[in-house]
């Protein structure tokens, strides 16, 4: 391949993982539409600063390791743009800056669709903006390693994009948005949660202290499962405020409960190696249809 192509850029933004970006814009989004109050501007700009947050993040990822020395011959995982030579660093680091330029524009896109509309004219927006900004390389370079990659994924995965998205077009946010941004974290976790539990030896080698790398395979198993399980039960909340009947709990939450069961039975079995790529393959898919049922019990 060669160096910095198109192609090899393509690869390094990793699209399988927007699927965790779009899903919580897509939740925010079909609540809002809901209660009537959907703005189409401010949830397209929403979905296109979530999508180019994770892009940047990827890259982040992608440099930061292999400055680090974590991308070793013994990486599980796909295949990275800077450690198999796609991309220079140099490359790499005006590309985060790109596309880190493109995310504050739809940021500024969104403040200027609400200035005025919202409590604080809008403000807020700003820090919270400043903040997934900040966090994109935090989480990087130093808190996903001591083990606090799961809390960041229930606020930047669940609370910041759920709320946030149904914030900019309702101008509040209630129990419901919050309990769903806790359902979209959960789910998405379990993203994360089978990465760590693969790369359970790379990271203990790395240095990098996982909830996996610290409590071991069983916990680490077990928390994967019990991830989905906690954000059915969640669901449950959705009934009792009468988003969701009961029919509409057992084919949307419940389904995704006994695929994402049969996932993490497949994991367990496989335990270690590449083959578990195909669990989060498996988990990414469940994640999204996760969403889509979600959105369609919502919406009709």
């Amino acid at each position: 391949m060669h160096p910095n192509s198109p192609q090899a850029w393509l690869l390094a933004a990793r699209p399988k993982t927007l699927t965790a970006a779009v899903v919580p814009v897509m939740l925010g989004c079909a609540l809002a539409f809901a209660d009537r109050q959907f703005q189409t501007e401010e949830a397209v700009l929403c979905l296109l600063f979530a999508c180019l947050m994770q892009v940047a993040a990827n890259f982040i990822n992608d440099l930061f390791d292999f400055r680090k020395g974590s991308d070793r011959s013994d990486r599980l995982g796909p295949q990275r743009a800077c450690a198999e030579g796609w991309i220079t660093p140099h490359a790499m680091t005006i590309g985060i800056g790109v596309v880190l330029a493109l995310a504050c524009a739809c940021g500024l896109g969104v403040l200027y669709s609400v200035w005025g509309k919202l409590p604080y004219d809008g403000w807020e927006l700003v820090l919270l903006g400043v903040l997934c900004l900040l966090f994109a390389f935090l989480y990087t370079t130093v808190l996903s390693y001591r083990g606090w990659g799961d809390v960041l994924v229930l606020v930047f995965f669940g609370f910041v994009p759920v709320g946030g998205t149904y914030y900019v077009q309702t101008g509040q946010v209630n129990g419901d948005v919050c309990l769903l941004s806790l359902v979209s974290g959960l789910v998405i976790d379990t993203m994360l949660m089978v990465n760590n539990y693969r790369d359970r030896e790379q990271d203990r080698i790395s240095g990098k202290r996982t909830l996996v790398v610290r409590y071991g395979e069983h916990f680490g198993a077990g928390l994967y499962l019990g991830l989905g399980v906690a954000a059915v039960l969640l669901c449950t909340g959705l009934v009792g405020s009468g988003r969701l009947t009961w029919t509409e709990f057992v084919w949307a939450p419940c389904l995704y409960l006994y695929l994402h069961f049969l996932t993490w039975r497949h994991m367990v079995k496989i335990r270690e190696g590449k083959g578990l790529n195909r669990i989060l393959g498996a988990t990414s898919r469940n994640m999204l249809l996760m969403g889509l049922l979600l959105c369609a019990a919502l919406l009709f």
